[in-house]
């Protein structure tokens, strides 16, 4: 292997492009905000150029079209893992992990408004019907009680960040990765359901009639798909585009665009792995043993590294707050995350387990735990949902990224818990319980 590839690879995975771009955009925005805000609203077609009633500055170009990429591969592992030796197969298998994702979004939850009310409520008559008023869709917050917005920030998992940290705490193939990334996808998902539910934009409410477009898009595959069409790219340039067109004239996220289009790509007849990379040769060539040949795992293998890297311009975008805007809100969104993600994560799949459907075979108590801990990175997808949470020049938006962005810190806990624990494959029967 070229040296030149082995540092694409060692970028692709660490996350580097993405850990780079939060560390580039923060440093940025705190030598000169006003730069930063100049740099990630450029409008590289100049000031006048829309599309739809959308001004096509960077930050659309990466939020609204480039992400719809990222969550396309991330609706492409979902595919897989019901294929058989998949996670999902047999269906019963993903039951406990799903209930996991339902405890690691309701966990983030109550502890956000419980910290919120606590340490945040000064001034509010009626903090329980601010919080009602929050989980209204659409509902008009009163000034002092805009903080219950930021429900939905900590209820996202960072899903490459949390693979490379899974990876790194529990062995590449221990099965609380595979736990843990079926987790990640579906509560970013769940988190972009809230965004679309929870936070319409109020100057343009959601026009469902558009949503046809993305069911033509989903027949449009569906009949690529019967006539044995084995490129991916008609499902995804002639169906994607309709589902990313139906979602924005509806005026919800385009970024979940792929997910309904990706589960129609012909593949391969069984899950190859998570992330599966293609082996090499020798001569650094792939081995063709199966891999990268039907259009589910060429769109993967086509696009992951423009992908992998992109989520430097991601994260740039999205990370830039100046340090000096730190807050209470700051602390309770990384305790949100931290401490209601591992509660709800492990109560929940601990319940599941106990109404007869197992972890994981090799999936133990500790793992759980140490699982629900890396759970709390809510980089990506936390910061996404924070600018929709707390819009525009909303005082709120910088101190809550931030918490998002120091929700990284759970890296360096996962793994010292997990050292302390033993929870890595290769520490199996050592401590075992």
């Amino acid at each position: 292997m070229s040296k030149v590839k082995q540092i694409k690879n060692t970028l692709q995975e660490f996350s580097l492009p993405l850990i780079f771009g939060v560390i580039a955009g923060v440093a940025v925005a705190n030598i000169d905000h006003h730069l930063y805000h100049e740099l990630v609203h450029y409008a590289p077609l100049g000031e006048e150029a829309s599309l739809l009633g959308h001004k096509i500055t960077l930050h659309f170009l990466i939020n609204d079209i480039f992400m719809v990429l990222f969550f396309g591969i991330a609706a492409k592992e979902i595919t897989e893992s019901i294929l058989p030796g998949g996670a999902l197969n047999p269906p019963s298998k993903a039951i406990n992990p799903l209930l996991g994702t339902l405890g690691g979004v309701l966990g983030p939850v109550i502890f956000f408004f419980l910290f919120a009310g606590m340490f945040m409520s000064e001034g509010i008559s009626d903090v329980w019907g601010a919080i009602m008023t929050a989980l209204t869709p659409g509902a008009t917050m009163p000034p002092e009680a805009i903080v219950f917005r930021g429900w939905g920030i900590p209820t996202a998992t960072d899903i490459a960040l949390a693979w490379l940290v899974a990876r790194l705490v529990f062995g590449k193939n221990h099965p609380a990765v595979g736990f843990l990334l079926l987790l990640a996808v579906a509560d970013d998902a769940i988190g972009l359901g809230i965004i679309a539910i929870f936070y319409p934009d109020p100057n343009h409410p959601p026009a469902p009639i558009w949503l046809l477009l993305v069911l033509a898009g989903m027949v449009i595959s569906y009949v690529f798909r019967v006539r044995n069409v084995q490129k991916w790219t008609p499902y995804i340039f002639v169906g994607g585009f309709l589902s990313w067109l139906g979602l924005l004239e509806a005026h919800l996220h385009p970024a979940l665009a792929l997910v309904p289009i990706v589960p129609f790509l012909p593949g391969p007849e069984r899950d190859l792995g998570l992330f599966a990379e293609e082996e090499e040769d020798e001569d650094g060539h792939g081995d063709g043993h199966g891999h990268h040949h039907s259009p589910l795992e060429e769109f993967e293998h086509q696009l992951k590294s423009f992908v992998d890297f992109g989520l430097f311009f991601f994260a740039f975008a999205n990370a830039g707050v100046e340090l000096s805007s730190m807050g209470m809100i700051t602390w309770v969104i990384l305790a949100a995350l931290l401490i209601g993600k591992t509660v709800g994560i492990t109560f929940f799949a601990l319940v599941g387990s106990m109404l007869g459907f197992p972890l994981p075979e090799g999936m133990k108590v500790k793992h759980l735990v140490v699982a629900g801990v890396v759970a709390g990175l809510g980089l990506t997808v936390a910061l996404f949902v924070t600018g929709e949470a707390y819009p525009g020049d909303n005082p709120l938006q910088g101190p809550a990224k931030m918490g998002a962005v120091f929700s990284a810190g759970a890296a360096a806990i996962a793994l010292v818990l997990g050292k302390l624990l033993g929870v890595h494959e290769s520490q199996a029967g050592s401590g075992e319980e």
